[in-house]
C-alpha cells in the first residue's frame, strides 16, 4: 500500500506525542503531534457525519493566520479519503467562485472573512452540502468548525490507494477554464514515510500552504525530526529576528524575499549561523543575490531548485557545489527526470543553446483535473512543456534565462496575462489591453499593462486599478500602466509583446 500522509503523522502522535509540531510565530500558538492528530481524526469523523466521502473535493481557504486550523483540515480530508483543494487567499469573489464551481466541490473550510464569497454558493452549487467557517460565521449562515469536530478522537483512516486523488491544485483563474493540477497519493511526497530520531531543530517557513513549495513543508519537516517555525506574513526584518533568537537550522524563501533580506539594513549584523541549509524556489533568482546569500552563510548550503506543481516534485536541484560554483543554475535534473532543450520544431538543440525547457518524469507527471485538452496541450508527445527558456551546460546544469509562455512571476506569485487582460477589458472605457511582465529588483517581475482607451474618455490609473483590484488578487492587479494609441500587431493581428516595453506613448505610473 502506498505511503500516506496521515501515516506520517500517526508515527510521530505515537512515538513524540508531546513534542512541537507547528508553531505559528503570527500568534505564538503551536500544536503538538498528539494534539494535531486526535484534532484531525475528530474532524473526520465530523465530516464523514456530514455525508463527506471517499473521492469528495474539500476546499480550504483560510487566512494566513490560521495556519494550525489549515494543517488539521488537511489531515482531517486526507483520512476520510476525500481530495483537498488548498485555496488562495487573495483570490477575488470571483475568481474563488469560479474554482469552486469548476471543483465542484462537497465541501468549504473557510475563514469568516471569506465567507461573503462563497455564500452565493450555499445554494446554488448543487454539489455544496457544507460550509464550516474558523471561527463563529458574521452573519449565523455556517457552522463554526469546531461544532463541526467531535468527540471521537479514534484513529480513521479511509482505505487509498497510489491512483486515488490526494490534491488539487489550481493555478490560475477567471478566464476560460480554471486548470486545477490533479495530485494523486502516488506522487504526492517526494520523501518516504519514517519514524525519526527527534533532534528538536527547526524548519522555518513563511511560504503560503496553498503553493506547491508550501503544502509540502506540512508534512516533510516532521520526516526529519523538526519542528515548523510557520511566519503567516513576511517581513525581512522579522525574519532575520526569528533566525537570530529561535536559531531554525533549515529555512525556505522565494526570491522576492532573499532579495528583501540581502537589502534589509540588519542582514550583515544578524546571527545566521544557525542555518545549515537555505532553500530556494518559486521563481528566477539572480546570481547576484545567490552569492550575496552564500557569502553570508559561509557554512550553511544555499541550494536553488526548480520544478512545476505538473511536473511532480522539485524536478531539479542543486547540490552545495553546485550552489558555489553556478550561482545563475537552478540544478541538475532529480532521477528519473528526463530533460531537453528544444526550438519551436521540437528539435533538441546543443550544449549552451537557449530553448523551451521539455521535461519527462517517469510515473510523476499530474494532469489537470476535468481538462483532458489542456492536459494534451502540456504534456505534447509525452514531454511536459514547461513554457521557460533555458539552456544546459556541460555537467548537465539547468540555467533559467525566461519565459517562452505568457505568465509572470511576481513575488513568487503566477498571474497569467490573459487573466488580466480579459479583467482590464472588460472596462467600459478600455477598447484593449495587453499585459506583460517587467523587471523588478525585489519582486523579479512586476505587472505592467499596455492600454488602449475609447476614444474621447479619459481615465486615471487609479480608477483602472480600482476596477481591477474588485475582479483580481491583489498581487494580479498591474502597478504599471502605460496608454497608447493602439498596440503594436504583427500582419496576422498578432499583438508583439516583445515591442511593448519600447513603446512609451504615455505612460501613468502608480505603486513603488
Amino acid at each position: 500500500m502506498v505511503d500516506l500522509l496521515p501515516d506520517q503523522l500517526r508515527l510521530m502522535a505515537t512515538a513524540y506525542p508531546d513534542e512541537v509540531a507547528y508553531r505559528n510565530l503570527g500568534d505564538g500558538s503551536s500544536i503538538t503531534f498528539g494534539r494535531w492528530e486526535a484534532e484531525s481524526n475528530r474532524l473526520a469523523h465530523g465530516l464523514q457525519g456530514k455525508g463527506v466521502r471517499k473521492g469528495d473535493l474539500v476546499a480550504i481557504d483560510l487566512e494566513a493566520g490560521q495556519i494550525l486550523d489549515f494543517i488539521v483540515t488537511y489531515s482531517a480530508v486526507h483520512k476520510i479519503g476525500a481530495v483537498s483543494v488548498p485555496m488562495n487567499n487573495r483570490l477575488s469573489p470571483p475568481e474563488l467562485r469560479s474554482i469552486l464551481e469548476h471543483a465542484e466541490v462537497t465541501a468549504v473550510v473557510c475563514s469568516g472573512a471569506f465567507e461573503d464569497a462563497v455564500a452565493p454558493l450555499s445554494g446554488t452549487l448543487p454539489s455544496l452540502a457544507v460550509v464550516a467557517t474558523v471561527g463563529p460565521s458574521e452573519h449565523g449562515r455556517f457552522a463554526d468548525l469546531e461544532d463541526l469536530k467531535i468527540q471521537d478522537t479514534s484513529a480513521i483512516q479511509v482505505p487509498i490507494d497510489e491512483t486515488d486523488l490526494a490534491d488539487v491544485m489550481y493555478t490560475s483563474g477567471t478566464t476560460g477554464m480554471p486548470k486545477g493540477v490533479a495530485v494523486r497519493h502516488g506522487n504526492v511526497a517526494l520523501l518516504p514515510n519514517a519514524l525519526p530520531r527527534w533532534n528538536g531543530s527547526k524548519w522555518l517557513s513563511a511560504t503560503p500552504v496553498f503553493t506547491f513549495a508550501g503544502l509540502g513543508f506540512i508534512y516533510n519537516p516532521m520526516k526529519a525530526g523538526m519542528t515548523v517555525l510557520y511566519l503567516p506574513k513576511f517581513d525581512a526584518g522579522r525574519w532575520l529576528d526569528i533566525v537570530e533568537r529561535q536559531r531554525p537550522v533549515i529555512a525556505f524563501v522565494v526570491p522576492a524575499m532573499a532579495r528583501l533580506l540581502i537589502h534589509h539594513p540588519q542582514f550583515d549584523s544578524a546571527d545566521l549561523s544557525s542555518l545549515r541549509r537555505l532553500i530556494l524556489g518559486s521563481a528566477p533568482l539572480s546570481p547576484d543575490t545567490v552569492e550575496r546569500l552564500q557569502a553570508r552563510l559561509p557554512k550553511a548550503a544555499v541550494l536553488n531548485s526548480y520544478g512545476m506543481t505538473e511536473g511532480g516534485h522539485a524536478t531539479f536541484t542543486m547540490d552545495p557545489d553546485g550552489a558555489r560554483t553556478r550561482p545563475g543554475a537552478v540544478g541538475r535534473p532529480t532521477p528519473p527526470v528526463e530533460v531537453r532543450i528544444v526550438d519551436d520544431q521540437e528539435e533538441v538543440l546543443p550544449t549552451g543553446e537557449i530553448g523551451e525547457v521539455i521535461t519527462r518524469n517517469p510515473g510523476g507527471h499530474r494532469e489537470y483535473y476535468r481538462n483532458p485538452e489542456a492536459t494534451a496541450r502540456m504534456w505534447d508527445g509525452g514531454w511536459l512543456h514547461t513554457g521557460d527558456l533555458g539552456y544546459l551546460d556541460a555537467d548537465g546544469y539547468l540555467f533559467i534565462v525566461g519565459r517562452k509562455k505568457e505568465m509572470v512571476v511576481r513575488g513568487g506569485m503566477n498571474v497569467y496575462a490573459d487573466d488580466v487582460e480579459a479583467v482590464l477589458q472588460a472596462h467600459p472605457a478600455v477598447v484593449e489591453a495587453a499585459v506583460i511582465g517587467i523587471p523588478h529588483e525585489v519582486l523579479g517581475e512586476d505587472i505592467a499593462a499596455y492600454v488602449v482607451l475609447r476614444p474621447g474618455t479619459t481615465m486615471s490609473t487609479a480608477e483602472l486599478q480600482a476596477f481591477a483590484g474588485e475582479r483580481l488578487a491583489d498581487y494580479k492587479v498591474p502597478r504599471r500602466v502605460h496608454y497608447l494609441a493602439a498596440l503594436p500587431r504583427n500582419p496576422g493581428g498578432k499583438v508583439l509583446k516583445s515591442r511593448l516595453n519600447t513603446t512609451n506613448d504615455r505612460k501613468d505610473i502608480a505603486g513603488p
